[in-house]
């Protein structure tokens, strides 16, 4: 996996506003607003930085939280976990291995099988639907 690294004007350059904010400067976006809070269509969400596959909707559940939640990534070495001490809480950041983009958090009241729930900005990804995946692309979480 090689590592994608860009200035910050380059990231300003490629990304909207808000997407730069959520990614790079770690901002979350208010809950109920985001593009794929309440999106269902079946394919891959992607970071939204370098394309990175992230989560697939397979493993996407309605946590009443606001924000798109899923169970588990669809490839964990795509995933990476940083302590966040910010604004009084104790959470686990989650970011993209690749880029470093901010994604979210991840916390342990998320359902059967993984008890996890990945609380994702919508801001981080961009979603392919599974008709425009090349062939041999899987749209199920390993």
């Amino acid at each position: 996996m090689k590592k994608v690294e860009k200035s910050p004007a380059e990231w300003r350059q490629q990304l909207s506003p808000q997407d730069y904010q959520v990614t790079r400067e770690k901002a979350t976006e208010r809950a109920f607003t985001g593009r794929y809070w309440n999106h269902w269509e079946t394919g891959i969400y992607h970071c939204v930085c370098c394309e990175t596959p992230l989560f697939a909707t397979d493993a996407k559940f309605d946590a009443g939280c606001g924000w798109p939640s899923y169970f588990k990534a669809l490839n964990e070495e795509n995933v990476g976990y940083l302590p966040d001490h910010s604004h009084g809480m104790i959470r686990t950041e989650i970011i993209c291995k690749v880029c470093d983009a901010h994604l979210g958090h991840v916390f342990n009241d998320g359902p059967p099988p993984t008890g996890l729930r990945y609380c994702v900005n919508s801001a981080s990804l961009t979603f392919v639907p599974t008709e425009s995946l090349p062939d041999g692309y899987t749209t199920t979480t390993r």
